[in-house]
């Protein structure tokens, strides 16, 4: 069986310096347009090809946060993979930021969603955990993730469930009912098969999401400016979480990446 190992392995033949374990996490980003922002936000500059995504770490050699962006349309395969290599490489804990559908007429574009656990509709999971409903994130990180999103912000934000599927076009009405009466929020493609890999390898992993279109009423996704705003607002929150993570190993906590 293959290794993500072997790929570190490979990778630092060719780049001895090749390593994430001096950092207090990754940030997985989906969209381009955040990334983008992010770049000029945070200062970024990119690595080498270590991983296959596009990889970035601040300039500022007190930030300890790096970001992964170019995932595509990403998918439970895909980033699964990519956050394979990246624990192998030394990433000490994962965060993703993206987009997800609502499942309630009660949320709108912009609100923000954390994701407590995700129900395992893709296949990725299965190769990881044992049989059962739900992956999980990481408790400690998550509330991290929760504390830092009341900063600076009213935000509407909530706690929940989401529904991890393969099938994008394949989510039935019926479907989305039984999901909401399960007490789920939103529905993605990652976040299920993220929780898994970073379970199955030891790393606190968390996830958040800006609400982008509605299941629960066909609601198609438009170019609302409450979701890229609450994209970044979800980004800032996820670099902090991280180095305040990260800060309990170190002894201290000396501010956020992102300042």
């Amino acid at each position: 069986m293959a290794e993500p190992s072997e790929h570190a392995a490979y990778i630092r033949s060719g780049h001895p310096d090749a390593r994430l374990d001096h950092l207090d996490g990754v940030v997985l980003v989906y969209q381009n347009s955040l990334l983008r922002r992010a770049q000029a936000t945070y200062r970024l500059q990119p690595l080498p090809r270590w991983c296959s995504a596009d990889l970035f770490e601040p300039r500022r050699s007190e930030a300890r946060v790096a970001v992964c962006g170019g995932l595509g349309p990403g998918g439970a395969p895909g980033t699964a993979l990519v956050v394979e290599q990246l624990i192998a490489l030394g990433a000490r804990a994962i965060a993703t930021v993206g987009t997800a559908a609502t499942l309630r007429t009660t949320l709108s574009p912009g609100d923000l969603v954390i994701a407590d656990r995700a129900l395992r509709d893709e296949g990725t999971s299965h190769h990881y955990l044992p049989p059962g409903r739900y992956t999980h994130s990481d408790a400690t990180l998550t509330a991290h993730l929760t504390e830092a999103l009341t900063v600076g912000t009213d935000r509407r934000t909530v706690t929940g469930g989401t529904w991890t599927t393969d099938a994008l076009y394949r989510e039935t009405e019926a479907e989305v009912a039984h999901y909401a009466a399960c007490g789920l929020l939103t529905a993605d493609m990652e976040a299920a098969a993220v929780f898994a890999v970073a379970c199955h390898r030891a790393v606190p992993a968390t996830a958040g999401f800006a609400v982008a279109d509605s299941l629960a009423d066909r609601r198609p996704r438009t170019g609302d400016h409450m979701i890229n705003s609450g994209l970044d607002h979800l980004l800032a929150a996820a670099l902090l979480a991280l180095t305040r993570n990260g800060a309990g190993s170190r002894g201290h906590y000396d501010g956020p990446s992102s300042a």
